[in-house]
């Protein structure tokens, strides 16, 4: 009987999905896109309960809720696709009712899913993961959130002034063309301590800026671990932050032989976070600490997918979806 597979994302994402489609189906398995910014305009959601015969439908087809037999959450922008001329209360209703819906659909279904939106959410407050970090035994930075400018000024004299500053959350920032700007992790210079009466408006993360020797993206797929390093050094843009020139950088990651007892750790935190899949950062330091900055629960991983052999990371994610390495 075939097997089928539900990937959750939106109609303007990378390459991942045709990725793991084209692992799924080199399996004999059937993969069916959402594309959660369609809903409700263009995909329809009959969900019968308790426990009825509930029918998605896309323009590629029709998919009977209960054959599902795995779920890859990804990316999701329910409500995407309302008309923007909307009244702006009734927009924001549809919206809301339309994540409630879809939301719940796949909370409520019972197969395999990696990971649910609930656990995914949870998981990703990094304060909750630097302190689970820290327990089981992962190397960390100093680090301090905060609206309080005493306790920055402290923090960057306790760091001997080298200290960086990065957002909890993801957004970006857009210039009057429209143009995304992405916010990215930068380094505190002495002149913004004279500024610091702006955490009144919004808090701020700031960690110490460790020397770094190389960078590592570690990808956790159920128990399989994919570490990969890049020299982030090697380009002066991409010192603090390697995502400032991820581009000139795609082809330079390696594979990298993590230690095992670092491997097993992040195996532990993915568990106690409740993921199946995960994509970790840390700093090689030239001493050789590995330093764990924070785990992605729906981190990229599409431009190393062939760093480990050809197309290795999307058939681990097709091998977990369909139960081969759980």
């Amino acid at each position: 009987m075939t097997r089928t597979a539900l990937l959750v994302t939106r109609s303007d994402d990378n390459q991942s999905v045709a990725l793991v489609t084209a692992a799924l189906e080199a399996r004999g398995a059937r993969a069916f896109r959402l594309d959660t910014d369609r809903f409700p305009t263009e995909v329809q959601l009959a969900l019968h309960q308790p426990r009825g015969r509930s029918i998605l439908r896309t323009a590629a087809g029709e998919l009977v809720l209960g054959e599902v037999d795995a779920v890859w959450y990804r990316r999701a922008a329910i409500g995407a696709g309302l008309p923007e001329d909307m009244d702006r209360q009734l927009r924001d209703a549809a919206v809301k009712e339309s994540r409630a819906t879809l939301l719940g659909m796949l909370e409520a279904l019972g197969c395999f899913v990696m990971d649910r939106v609930s656990t995914v959410r949870a998981a990703e407050h990094k304060p909750r993961q630097l302190e689970l970090a820290c327990e089981l035994g992962l190397d960390v930075p100093r680090t301090l959130t905060t609206n309080d400018p005493d306790a920055v000024r402290a923090f960057w004299s306790a760091c001997g002034g080298r200290v960086v500053v990065k957002a909890l959350s993801s957004f970006a920032i857009h210039d009057p063309d429209g143009r995304e700007q992405v916010v990215f992790t930068t380094q505190l210079a002495a002149e913004d301590l004279a500024h610091l009466d702006q955490l009144a408006l919004a808090p701020m993360t700031f960690q110490e800026h460790l020397a770094k020797a190389i960078e590592l993206r570690v990808t956790l797929i159920g128990e399989r671990v994919f570490a990969a390093a890049v020299n982030s050094q090697a380009l002066e843009r991409s010192r603090v932050d390697w995502r400032k020139a991820g581009g000139e950088l795609i082809g330079a990651w390696t594979p990298h032989a993590l230690p095992a007892e670092v491997a097993a750790r992040l195996l532990q935190l993915a568990a106690r976070l409740g993921l199946s899949y995960g994509a970790a950062d840390i700093v090689v330091t030239p001493d050789g600490r590995h330093v764990f900055l924070e785990i992605n629960p729906a981190g990229e991983w599409f431009w190393l997918d062939d760093v480990f052999g050809p197309r290795a990371l999307s058939t681990a994610i097709a091998d977990t979806l369909l139960g081969a390495r759980r």
